[in-house]
């Protein structure tokens, strides 16, 4: 088997219906199979889609244990040579991804695959494309209007969005990788609930060697937000991932960035839970 796609579902029942409708109609032409783990909705409609998509594997767990737990437990499910991770709030959008995973096939060292991202108003999703956070980039990301210069900031805005280029880090939202590559690093780390643990897979690939690309040619949309409460948990887990990564990579080796962007990630975390109020 080609591709194995891997979704991770939490009350998101309608929008998982149309991401598995986007797949069963552009995938037709690729040996393929699709799993979707269910972390534990509180929602169960999810389980009304399991007749209507007789050839997906539905799969549940009895507790949320989290974005990174879930997709590897499913992955020990899958027989592809490839996995896509993909958001069930994403839909694929045209008969591209032989093309995609022609491309692949052809680079060496492949680590992993992102793809152009937009919102359902069209809008270019910057995050489709990024840097691995550093104490420039992140204070750029943190504190200024990043989005409209040129340069290779932390959403690389050096390069056009429908071009193919190498970059540091892409989205767990479509997220491609050989299975054996996923398995060689050890997979997503289960320390990040939710949030971070695209951008740590990323490094750990640039780290060992691998090639990470952005495939601007081909679009997804997104629908950004409409899956996620922003609430008081939504900001501890989103800032908690943050320091989670620079725990693990710059505390000891980069002390000097630690404590700056420890201090960043504080004061934008205080501003936000601000603006909740």
């Amino acid at each position: 088997m080609k591709l194995s796609v891997i979704i991770v579902n939490y009350n998101v029942t309608q929008l998982l219906k149309n991401c598995l409708l986007s797949l069963q109609k552009y995938l037709k032409e690729i040996d393929y199979e699709v799993i979707v783990i269910d972390n534990a909705s509180t929602d169960s409609s999810w389980e009304d889609l399991i007749p209507e998509f007789p050839k997906v594997h539905f799969i549940t767990s009895e507790t949320n244990e989290g974005f990174s737990k879930a997709n590897n437990k499913a992955i020990k499910a899958t027989k592809g040579e490839y996995l896509l991770l993909l958001n069930p709030d994403t839909e694929i959008e045209g008969f591209y991804m032989n093309e995609i995973l022609n491309f692949a096939d052809s680079q060496e060292n492949l680590g992993c695959l992102g793809v152009r991202m937009h919102d359902a108003n069209g809008v270019f999703l910057p995050e489709s494309k990024r840097s691995v956070p550093d104490m420039f980039n992140s204070f750029e990301k943190l504190f200024t209007n990043f989005k409209k210069n040129n340069s290779k900031s932390y959403y690389r805005c050096d390069i056009d969005e429908n071009v193919v280029a190498e970059v540091d880090v892409i989205t767990g939202a479509f997220l491609l990788i050989k299975k054996d590559v996923y398995e060689k690093i050890g997979g997503l780390d289960e320390s990040y609930f939710m949030y971070g643990e695209d951008i740590d897979l990323c490094y750990t690939l640039l780290r060992n060697g691998f090639r990470n690309f952005y495939y601007g040619k081909s679009s997804i949309l997104h629908h950004k937000g409409e899956s996620t409460v922003k609430n008081d948990l939504y900001l501890e887990r989103f800032y908690g991932a943050m320091h989670v990564f620079i725990n693990k990579y710059y505390k000891e080796s980069k002390p000097l960035q630690y404590s700056f962007l420890k201090a960043g990630l504080r004061i934008r975390y205080k501003i936000e839970k601000i603006k909740l109020k």
